[in-house]
């Protein structure tokens, strides 16, 4: 065990090690081939930044994958490669998303071209046989058939990594988020002594704190400063989709049952996307186009309620470690339905808590804005 805890912990500084070499590389490169976030009306930075640290993740996770197939290899079944069909999956999914986030912080894609890419790479995973199979009990649900499961899989998967592409709004918010949801996960793993899982993970957690020193206390004015980009965001998104469906699929042979799957998966991703659901019910109410860019996530209602960004950020940090304690002291004495049920009805009124706060500012959240 004291071995794969230090392999583990080499994973995490390597990719740490790793993630200071490459951004500085990555801000010069942008700065020769002038490769920024420009500001625009939606935007809260006055700056032009840099926005390919996201390009800086993968190298993290292939350090982290060549580390876990040594360890792999190197266990009581002996030097024997053993990859599953879902792991070869997951691989091209991943290059599928990053190559697709590249390509749009470097040359621009469309929208439906994004979505498209992302459902072939969320399609990979019940392909190889990896989907939610059961609901432990939400909705007095249990075993799901591949027929719903199946579909149910891509939709959760593409929508996960819509929600964290559209969090990192503020400097340091959607890699502090994940940051959250990998802890947690690494935890999970950890204890089942689930190795190869845990290693994956410290690798994409280590990258994350040299792209948030950049990212949160980088000066712009001298090019330190750095943003992920759709490269990092989706790239985030669709690890952490995958890593929370292999949690939740029931496999007696990979873990044993966990009935509180479904709630973990859904406390750790808590507030984008409840986030999510929140803006387009409003943008549905209004009549207003429910992909059109406005200024009505939660950030942006922080920020005119009045705090900065690092008080914002500190805030939906603050509200997403709550809900975690707070579903963790339920769980045991409520079922899972009743407690994502009042998790929803806590979200509801801190929202309407805020409105009473910023409803003297007539700005108007739902202009669409467009993009040059």
């Amino acid at each position: 065990m004291l071995t794969y805890i230090l392999i583990t912990l080499s994973a995490f500084f390597m990719s740490v090690v790793s993630g200071f070499i490459m951004i500085p590389q990555i801000l010069r490169f942008c700065e020769k081939r002038k490769l920024y976030d420009t500001p625009n009306a939606r935007k809260l930075h006055k700056n032009n930044i840099p926005r390919l640290g996201g390009v800086s993740f993968m190298p993290s996770m292939f350090i982290a994958t060549i580390t876990a197939l040594l360890v792999w290899m190197n266990t009581s079944q002996g030097w024997k490669i053993c990859i599953s069909p879902w792991s070869i999956f997951f691989a091209v999914g991943v290059i599928v998303i990053y190559a697709t986030g590249v390509i749009d912080d470097v040359l621009g894609l469309c929208a439906r071209s994004k979505l498209f890419m992302q459902i072939i790479a969320a399609t990979l995973l019940p392909i190889s046989n990896l989907y939610i199979n059961n609901l432990y009990g939400f909705c007095g649900i249990y075993e799901v058939p591949f027929f719903i499961g199946a579909p149910l899989t891509v939709a959760i998967l593409v929508f996960i990594m819509n929600a964290i592409n559209l969090i990192d709004g503020i400097d340091g918010l959607s890699s502090s988020i994940t940051l959250i949801a990998l802890t947690g996960l690494f935890y999970i793993f950890f204890c089942e002594h689930i190795w190869v899982y845990s290693i994956l993970i410290a690798g994409l957690m280590g990258v994350l704190v040299p792209f948030l020193y950049h990212n949160v206390w980088g000066d712009a004015e001298k090019n330190q400063k750095i943003f992920m980009g759709d490269a990092g965001s989706l790239t985030l998104g669709y690890i952490l989709g995958v890593l929370l469906i292999k949690f939740c699929m029931y496999n007696p042979q990979f873990m044993s049952y966990q009935k509180g799957s479904i709630l973990l998966s859904v406390t750790l991703l808590i507030v984008p996307t409840f986030d999510v659901f929140r803006v387009i019910i409003v943008r549905l109410i209004h009549k207003k186009p429910i992909f059109g860019a406005d200024k009505n996530h939660i950030h942006h209602k922080l920020i005119r309620a009045g705090l900065t960004q690092q008080q914002a950020l500190l805030t939906i940090i603050g509200l997403s470690l709550s809900y975690a304690v707070v579903n963790y002291c339920m769980f045991n004495s409520i079922l899972v339905t009743w407690i994502i049920a009042i998790d929803i009805l806590i979200y509801v009124c801190f929202n309407f808590t805020l409105d009473s706060f910023i409803r003297k500012n007539h700005s108007n959240p739902f202009t669409i804005i467009k993009k040059a």
